[in-house]
């Protein structure tokens, strides 16, 4: 299979470059491609990304540069497009702001790969207190709990968490839905869940370690839980 890594970078001029070199390296030799998509960010993400391509000739890398900024969600529907385009038959969603660890990328891909899920989600709430203890605030983890429990409720499914952003998919699943009608802001996430959930692609989820980065401060909780809520009430009401 066609693995890639799907690198979305905002202002991660800080952290990239810890990032890739953290891709295990068994797992490098596998890939066929580390698309890093720079979201016009203001500071060196782009530089960074094409100094490590450079440097580092077993990492597979590819280094996009956006004109304008797409957005979290708009990012993510231009990296999977490509990944479509491209033939490739498994893509990760990677962020460059080290909020998710590479070191568990074959955990995540395995799933899939082997043939048990045409996607796969990682989950900081699927240990006991995990995510707690990696540092997630508690105002963050009971805002967590209760929206995925209300969105659980409404969707008629059993997920840990909806909202975490450590995601593969096989692309035949994402050729498969209407992700690029989705919003380009962080409710992404949740539309791509329900659309899964709707094509009766098969989920899995696998427990991953809890950090916090960068990318985190740039959600207005309010208006996130609203918006996801609303998507979620009006999936529910079209079927």
């Amino acid at each position: 299979m066609k693995i890639g890594i799907l690198v979305v970078a905002y202002e991660a001029s800080a952290t990239l470059e810890s990032v890739l070199n953290r891709i295990p390296s068994d797992f490098r030799s596998t890939l066929h491609t580390i698309l890093v998509c720079d979201d016009a960010s203001s500071d060196d993400t782009y530089q960074v990304g094409m100094r490590v391509k450079q440097s580092r000739p077993d990492l597979p890398l590819e280094v996009i540069r956006r004109p304008v900024n797409l957005g979290y969600g708009g990012n993510q529907k231009a990296g999977y497009r490509w990944m479509i385009d491209h033939g490739l038959d498994v893509v990760v969603l990677l962020h460059g702001d080290g909020q998710y660890a590479p070191e568990f990328l074959p955990r995540m891909v395995a799933p899939i790969v082997d043939g048990r899920a045409d996607v796969v989600f990682g989950s900081r709430m699927l240990e006991r207190g995990a995510a707690l203890r990696g540092g997630m605030p508690k105002y963050k983890f009971v805002g967590n709990k209760i929206l995925s429990f209300l969105q659980n409720r409404i969707a008629g499914v059993n997920l840990s968490e909806w909202h975490s952003g450590y995601r593969a998919y096989s692309v035949a699943s994402l050729a498969r839905v209407g992700f690029e009608l989705n919003a380009d802001y962080y409710d992404f996430d949740t539309q791509i869940i329900l659309q899964m959930i709707e094509s009766h692609q098969r989920i899995l989820e696998i427990p991953i370690p809890t950090f916090y980065g960068d990318e985190l401060s740039r959600v207005n909780g309010i208006r996130y839980g609203w918006r996801i809520l609303k998507h979620t009430l009006r999936w529910r009401r079209s079927r």
